[in-house]
């Protein structure tokens, strides 16, 4: 603990701070008025949505079967709390002493000065990091869990704790405190009114910003590589994208990318785009935009995303370009069906895809990480029934849960800033990309999730059938690179690795640093980050890393070097509408452009 305080902030304006404290009790009642009407409307809600209460009775009654275990650890916590006040009266006594807890590395929420400076904070701070390390080892030490219980009670002991954060209140966060002091109460003002704001774009349901979402416009500053769509039907727009060089490779390269979000992801600026960067190393790219679909196409199912999408595409890209051979990208849920589609073709001996590069996608869902809290019976049959009523999964209902995997950095960081600061959030083009949600068929993701999350049965061959057809992902026999991120919290990297051992053609497994999007997007100009690559490939996850080679900076570059190998020799560059499909509108196209 530092013994020297920061510097004391001003004393507020007594009356200011009285009037301004007047306005936050009156819109305080707003709030709470306009909240309980539209909870009237809505009518009662389910008890138990995320079907919790299972899970943690099981935990109580096994805690409660060892009394001792239990009398112990509640013997150490107060041990450490006990310790803390012994080093917070030797540090207010003049004693440099070393923290007995501190912020885990990426932990930003306790930057501010006065949380290390100020001995008051640094109680506070401290007392809060020992009980919640203390709440969530507790949980993960409890024996006699089943696995999927574990995870839900691990999961939400977590958020739980995150939300308990000194830092989500105004009393007890200083840099609150002294905004309180310095603008004489306004910020408390801004943050309702801010909070006012984003309950009415939610229609009653808090959206929380995340970012400034009048700063970025689709095809401008975001998504804006030049480029034309080619070819559309009821389910995609396919982009082609102007060439920058003088010659490209032979064989085109379509980039399917997930539905579940935006395909910008992939072009956000021309410093980080990937599609970008493919146009500029030589390539002919073509990029699948996804239809934001509504209640009409409520019976889309998984297999109309394959025949009526990918395989549409495909034909669409050889049309195209005038070539009968091509290679292909699938992002996450996008490369789930680029396997599934490979598998698919396969069978039907249509083999005009010669090479397949994966980002960060499961084919094997035995291990997915913290979305397991999510996937059981009961949660899902609920949500089956809200999209059955409306025919679709509201973009906002995923965004949500993608959130909370990461609640400090994406849900209690925009709280502290928008609502109790008082400020408005930062431009930001990943963030935008992040809001700008899409909703999905209620056949399809019921499908998904029942097929894929719950059952696993695209791993085994046989599991499912698509247009007929028993899908057997070891016929995929064509080289594949496949991409995962270390820190990925949605398409874990050790499930990821399970495909190399489904495969039955030559993998190269990379793995990136970073997480699902920032481990694909990284530019080499960037620096960031790390990638490793190894020529075996063991059964086991574990074994591959441990016999690893680690580089530094971005995994782009090996890629490129990858695909030329199976992308043909160069040819003239082809410029979009000089094949057998007109042009439709230009790029980014329109479908990305439709709102949920």
């Amino acid at each position: 603990m530092a013994d020297q305080p920061a510097a004391e902030p001003r004393l507020p304006d007594a009356q200011a701070l009285s009037q301004n404290l007047a306005k936050v009790a009156e819109r305080s009642h707003q709030l709470m008025s306009d909240f309980l009407r539209r909870q009237a409307e809505a009518g009662p809600g389910l008890d138990d949505p995320l079907n919790l209460g299972t899970a943690f009775l099981e935990l109580t009654r096994q805690m409660m079967s060892d009394p001792a275990k239990l009398m112990e650890a509640q013997a150490a916590l107060w041990q450490d709390y006990l310790q803390l006040w012994q080093n917070t009266a030797r540090s207010m006594m003049g004693e440099t002493v070393e923290p007995l807890a501190a912020p885990e590395r990426g932990d930003r929420r306790f930057r501010h000065e006065d949380w290390n400076q100020n001995q008051v904070f640094d109680f506070v701070k401290q007392f809060y990091l020992i009980t919640a390390r203390w709440m969530q080892q507790t949980t993960h030490d409890v024996e006699g869990l089943d696995g999927d219980t574990r995870t839900k009670v691990e999961f939400y002991t977590r958020q739980f704790a995150d939300a308990l954060s000194p830092t989500n209140f105004a009393l007890t966060n200083p840099e609150v405190l002294r905004a309180i002091a310095e603008s004489d109460g306004e910020n408390l003002v801004k943050g309702l009114d801010n909070l006012l704001r984003d309950f009415e774009r939610g229609d009653g349901k808090l959206m929380i910003s995340q970012t400034d979402m009048e700063a970025f416009e689709v095809g401008v500053n975001v998504g804006a590589t030049p480029g034309k769509v080619v070819f559309q039907n009821r389910l995609l727009q396919l982009i082609q994208y102007n060439p920058s060089t003088d010659k490209v490779r032979r064989r085109p390269l379509l980039i399917t990318p997930p539905w579940i979000n935006k395909f910008y992801i992939l072009d956000l600026k021309p410093e980080n785009s990937f599609i970008k960067w493919a146009v500029d190393q030589g390539f002919t790219v073509f990029v699948v935009s996804w239809v934001n679909p509504d209640a009409e196409m409520a019976d889309t199912s998984f297999e109309d995303y394959m025949t009526g999408g990918l395989i549409e595409a495909v034909d669409a890209v050889c049309a195209a370009s005038g070539e009968d051979e091509l290679t292909a990208i699938g992002y996450c849920i996008g490369g789930t069906l680029t396997a599934a589609t490979l598998a698919y073709m396969a069978a039907q001996g249509d083999d005009r895809i010669k090479a397949v590069t994966f980002f960060v996608s499961l084919v094997d869902f035995t291990e997915v990480g913290d979305l397991k809290v999510f996937i059981d019976e009961e949660q899902i049959s609920q949500l089956e029934a809200s999209m059955n009523e409306r025919g679709f999964l509201r973009g906002d209902e995923m965004a949500t849960t993608f959130n909370m995997l990461r609640a400090n950095d994406l849900i209690w960081s925009f709280v502290v800033n928008n609502y109790l600061l008082g400020k408005e959030p930062m431009p930001f083009d990943l963030l935008y990309w992040n809001a700008d949600s899409t909703r999905m068929p209620a056949a399809m993701h019921s499908y998904y999730l029942r097929n894929m999350y719950m059952k696993n049965l695209l791993s085994q061959p046989g599991g499912i059938s698509l247009a007929g057809q028993p899908i057997d992902l070891g016929r995929i026999k064509i080289p594949s690179y496949i991409l995962s991120a270390k820190e990925d919290h949605i398409a874990p990297w050790k499930a990821c690795y399970k495909a190399t051992q489904i495969y039955s053609g030559p993998t190269k497994f990379v793995l990136a640093g970073s997480g699902h999007i920032a481990g694909v997007v990284n530019p080499p100009a960037s620096g960031k980050y790390c990638h490793w690559t190894n020529t075996k490939k063991p059964k086991s996850h574990e074994a591959w890393f441990e016999g690893a080679k680690q580089h530094e900076g971005s995994w782009w570059p090996d890629w490129k070097k990858w695909l030329v190998k199976h992308s043909g020799d160069q040819v003239p560059a082809r410029t979009p509408g000089d094949g057998a499909l007109d042009i439709v509108e230009d790029a980014p196209g329109s479908y990305v452009k439709v709102k949920c």
